[in-house]
């Protein structure tokens, strides 16, 4: 890790990047914004006053996406502004019950992680304030009423699902200092001025980028650098009308999930959430499984996989802990990086098992968010490439082998054993093996009456179950199996026309899935 630090051993003071939440154009600030920052400026925008507020009292660290306390650039922001101004840090996170596929699946993992933040912020000078919201429109108001008394507002930048809509509805009501940080990947989502179409010109362009300019890492540990003190105590009329949430003897949070509107019928997953539950899984994959990433990633018999994808999600870990992670030990230095060709092998000079994982960490999950960040129809079936649509088009009236509804697809009453068992997976825990996860997709356009039909079907159906949905990376995933990222393909078949084509009998003649049919059976518990 001092490897990196010397590769960011000068400083960046970055001026604060002001526009409109609504664009990602940016100029500069004025000098009174300018602070001795490491967070660099393209990771920033801003909105509201062109400065901190006089009559602050506090800097407002709004956690919304990046739900951790370290490797975190938003919160590395609000510590820099807590320093330079002399005020305390409070560190709002919220969960709300009225958003969209709110279940117990994800409001306990995301509970987990909030009783490991309550219980490492008591050992700083920061204020940890976990508010729970009980009932729809609870929280209304909270946000706006610690606004009006902050100096700064930094909150995450996350470019898809309510995110976007919720900080810009909220920014305009306060005429306030608000940043929006973002902290989403090693390569900041607006970096280049162009949206990317295929992989491959994102990898050549990314490589480039990275033998010209090694990346600015997040601080591992933030708080630690506020100065040892007494936090502020939110007034007695902010903790009556909205609680914080309380914790027992043993950390576990003090609530009862089934008390809350959310959908109930939708519980447990495969993993647990926090950062401790992340960075365990992190270390067991690089211990036992990246030596042989490679050969069992597609490998359905095999949990081949980091099974990070969760984590990333909700911000439990961040991408900049997972490449330290790889190269911890190793002697790796960015020296030794290969010709910037789009190739998938040969740039990182790694190993045969770590250079793919990273190609996946970096092309394939950040071109969403460049996607996302810059195009507001990342999530609709316009955004599809031209040539996907004319050829999904010319073959839309093309008999389909089975047609299927959402209630049959979500209850695996299909007459396919490999997809039923994907899709149980997908239900009982939260996530599909990654392979079957294309081929998931690709039934589904075989057997719904439209592609703009199976699309609603993929996206109902991953949002409401994945516990990674919900996620630029996700949605590219789902966008892949109608052609974005993807090239044209033949020979020409029904319904796919060009679209790539992929059968569970191929499938089933490349991999064994005998055990896994087996094992996410009907009968199977």
């Amino acid at each position: 890790m001092a490897m990196i630090a010397l590769a960011n051993s000068e400083a960046i003071v970055a001026e604060t990047i002001r526009p409109s939440f609504d664009t990602p154009k940016a100029t500069n600030g004025g000098p009174m914004n300018s602070i001795a920052s490491q967070v660099p400026s393209v990771r920033i925008r801003s909105s509201g006053r062109t400065s901190p507020d006089s009559d602050g009292k506090f800097i407002l660290y709004w956690m919304s996406a990046h739900r951790r306390l370290t490797h975190n650039f938003a919160l590395q922001r609000a510590v820099d502004w807590s320093l330079h101004l002399g005020q305390p840090l409070v560190i709002l996170e919220p969960l709300r019950c009225g958003y969209r596929w709110a279940c117990d699946r994800f409001h306990q993992f995301i509970l987990d992680g909030m009783a490991e933040h309550a219980r490492d912020t008591a050992k700083v000078s920061a204020t940890y304030y976990p508010y729970v919201e009980l009932e729809r429109g609870q929280q209304d108001g909270l946000i706006d009423h610690l606004s009006a008394s902050a100096s700064v507002i930094v909150t995450d930048d996350f470019p898809v699902f309510f995110h976007p809509a919720m900080i810009r509805s909220i920014a305009r009501r306060h005429e306030r200092f608000w940043e929006i940080v973002d902290s989403n990947g090693i390569i900041p989502m607006r970096q280049f001025d162009r949206t990317f179409t295929v992989a491959h010109s994102f990898r050549r362009t990314h490589q480039k980028w990275f033998r010209q300019q090694w990346p600015v890492f997040p601080d591992a540990s933030p708080l630690e650098r506020l100065p040892k003190g007494k936090t502020l105590e939110l007034p007695v009329e902010v903790r009556k009308r909205w609680p914080p949430l309380q914790f027992g003897r043993d950390g576990t949070p003090k609530i009862d999930l089934s008390k809350l509107m959310i959908d109930h019928g939708i519980r447990g997953g495969f993993t647990s959430g926090g950062a401790t539950i992340a960075k365990q899984r992190l270390k067991g994959f690089v211990e036992r499984k990246l030596p042989h990433y490679a050969n069992d990633r597609n490998e359905p018999q095999q949990e081949g996989s980091s099974g990070l994808s969760a984590h990333l999600h909700f911000g439990h870990i961040s991408p900049h802990e997972v490449f330290l992670a790889l190269i911890e030990g190793t002697g790796w230095s960015p020296e030794v990086l290969g010709k910037a060709e789009g190739k998938m092998e040969g740039f990182w000079n790694l190993s045969p098992n770590a250079d793919p994982l990273l190609d996946q960490l970096i092309t394939w999950r950040e071109i969403g968010f460049n996607l996302a960040a810059r195009e507001r129809n990342y999530d609709r079936y316009e955004s599809l490439p031209e040539w996907a649509q004319q050829t999904l088009a010319e073959h839309s009236n093309d008999r389909r082998p089975a047609i299927y509804s959402l209630e049959e697809f979500t209850h695996a009453k299909t007459h396919d054993p490999l997809w039923n068992a994907a899709q149980r997976q997908l239900v009982r825990e939260g996530r599909i093996h990654n392979y079957l996860r294309m081929l998931w997709g690709k039934k589904i356009l075989h057997w719904t009456r439209t592609p703009q039909e199976a699309l609603e079907v993929m996206i109902q159906l991953n949002n409401q179950f994945a516990l990674d949905g919900r996620d630029p990376n996700s949605y590219s995933g789902i966008f892949w199996v109608l052609g974005r990222y993807d090239r044209a393909w033949g020979p020409e078949r029904p319904v796919f026309g060009k679209i790539r084509y992929m059968t569970s009998e191929s499938t089933a003649s490349k991999w064994r899935v005998g055990e896994y049919i087996k094992k996410y059976s009907e009968a199977a518990t």
